[in-house]
């Protein structure tokens, strides 16, 4: 077994018998995010890229609760608050570069989503090669909750969901269940938990390097129906609406309970989020890569950073304080400027995303 030396020690990164093994070390924060985690995976990555004895990657969150809860939003929070937004950017460019090194990488990465695996964890494990769940899994890219929008390349794999389940998962953020991530395109197989040191040996014990999918469809098994498929046909009917007035009006008309909950969840949540997230899943639908997406994606969370109220205000609702009574700016959909998604999208930031 070598270790591979790396700026942070909240990442592991060693490779034995062929597999390069990155454990992200932060269990006590659900393994969340922060910039020199970010720099630790893309470091060890790099140097993998080309040594010969690393065939595969398998990444993975200490602990048994979860892969990753996300990025370190209350740490971006605060640099915002305090005028710092270029310090949330930095994080942000390095994030997205992380993820588009991950889509792309020459050599199979196999992600135990395993528990937690939600907004900055959905950007590790949903481009990977190889996507496990475990019945513990819990995928979401909540980000609409906290006066956001999903980014880490979330809405190009939420724009290639079955129907229009991408703008309902990207406005609601709404949890998948395993079955239901496998559905949605956000996982490729379901292994017991129970079966994960198997997959992990298995991995080591067979020389194809090329044969990461066919070692670990060997412990799949059918998951239970989906939940969301069940949804599907109001969630189609509703969320193929132009904008969030008529969604929300579509769910008022709706004989589902859950439509008339998810038309009370909507009116609760940031009317500028709901509307520069809705146009940016829309967008992503056309996008010829991730990386167009990453970029648009890019823009928008430094337009949040530097001109909008509704993000570090979230995080203080939800994470901070916990009073759960945000104050959104403006507080109705109908106080929005008619081009605000237009306006959102023509933001440029000072420093490119690909530099």
């Amino acid at each position: 077994m070598r270790t591979q030396p790396l700026e942070s020690s909240r990442v592991s990164a060693r490779f034995t018998r062929g597999v390069g093994r990155l454990v992200l070390e932060r269990p006590e924060a659900l393994n969340a995010l922060d910039l020199g985690m970010v720099r630790g995976l893309r470091e060890a990555l790099e140097a993998w890229r080309d040594e010969h004895d690393v065939e595969r990657i398998l990444l993975e969150g200490a602990g048994d609760r979860g892969l990753c809860a996300g990025g370190d939003v209350r740490g971006l929070a605060e640099s915002i608050m305090s005028g710092n937004a270029e310090g949330a950017g930095t994080f942000f460019r390095e994030e997205y570069a992380l993820n588009a090194a991950i889509a792309e990488y020459p050599k199979p990465i196999v992600a135990l989503a395993d528990g937690v695996t939600m907004g900055g964890g959905i950007g590790l494990a949903g481009h990977a090669a190889v996507r496990i769940v475990t019945e513990r899994s819990a995928l979401a890219m909540p980000e609409t909750r906290i006066g956001f929008t999903p980014d880490v390349g979330g809405t190009w794999l939420l724009a290639r969901a079955p129907g229009r389940l991408g703008e309902y998962l990207a406005l609601t953020g709404g949890t998948m269940t395993a079955a239901d991530a496998i559905y949605a395109g956000f996982a490729d197989l379901l292994v017991p938990s129970e079966r994960l040191d198997a997959v992990r040996e298995a991995l080591e014990s067979r020389a194809d390097p090329g044969g990461a999918t066919e070692v670990a469809m060997l412990f799949d098994e059918s998951p239970e129906p989906s939940e969301l498929a069940r949804r599907r046909p109001w969630i189609d009917s509703v969320f193929a609406a132009p904008d969030v007035a008529s969604i929300v009006a579509g769910l008022r008309e709706r004989p589902e309970p859950e439509a008339s909950d998810t038309a009370d969840l909507l009116e609760t949540l940031s009317p500028t989020a709901l509307t520069v997230t809705l146009a940016s899943v829309h967008a992503a639908r056309t996008d010829p890569n991730l990386r167009t997406t990453l970029e648009r994606e890019y823009g928008l969370a430094m337009w949040f950073a530097h001109t909008q109220p509704d993000l570090p205000e979230g995080v203080r609702a939800r994470l901070i304080d916990k009073d759960g009574a945000p104050r959104w700016r403006p507080e109705s959909l109908a106080e929005l400027p008619d081009d605000l998604a237009e306006q959102a999208f023509a933001f440029r930031p000072n420093v490119p995303l690909w530099g």
